[in-house]
């Protein structure tokens, strides 16, 4: 796990962050992109529609959240790195999964969003500075650096990925 200090990022992304396992960004794209986007791949077609309750995301649902999730946290480690300084508004994420139309999509096509946003995210982060890691501004009424925000990405997916091993396969 990064040693971040309190304060650089919303207290509520501290479990995201925890579950990477990587010292640097450079460290969890080589650690964790291929194992992820794998993980997805080998998700079975029959399951993709499963909910495990009433009022849950099935497995396409969820991914595509990940995916919308990924793009907005590109989005602010983008603008933070580039010393922007205007305060970036939350989302909310069950809205944009009622609005995304998921479920009508074909799995093999969210899969290959995926992947595009994966790789587009991987090169988003590796081209960043030392310095450009270590700026902050402001998401969701919080302080939030860019170096939290790349762990975030990553933690994001793996909190889901955990949630989809114990309840959906």
């Amino acid at each position: 796990m990064p040693d971040l200090a309190a304060g650089t990022y919303p207290p509520y992304f501290a479990n995201y962050i925890n579950l990477v396992h990587a010292e640097t960004v450079d460290a969890a794209v080589e650690r964790y992109s291929k194992e992820i986007l794998n993980f997805f791949k080998n998700i079975p077609a029959g399951k993709v529609d499963y909910k495990y309750a009433e009022g849950k995301w099935s497995i396409k649902e969820m991914l595509q959240h990940i995916i919308d999730t990924e793009r907005i946290f590109g989005y602010r480690a983008l603008r933070i790195s580039r010393h922007d300084k205007t305060p970036l508004p939350g989302f909310d994420e069950s809205a944009y999964a009622l609005a995304s139309n998921a479920s009508a999509r074909s799995w093999q096509s969210l899969l290959e969003e995926f992947e595009a946003v994966r790789k587009s995210t991987d090169l988003l982060l590796k081209s960043f500075t030392p310095g450009h890691l270590q700026q902050s501004g402001i998401t969701n009424d919080h302080a939030n650096t860019t170096v939290a925000i790349c762990f975030v990405v990553f933690g994001h997916i793996l909190h889901h990925i955990n949630i989809l091993k114990e309840r959906y396969l």
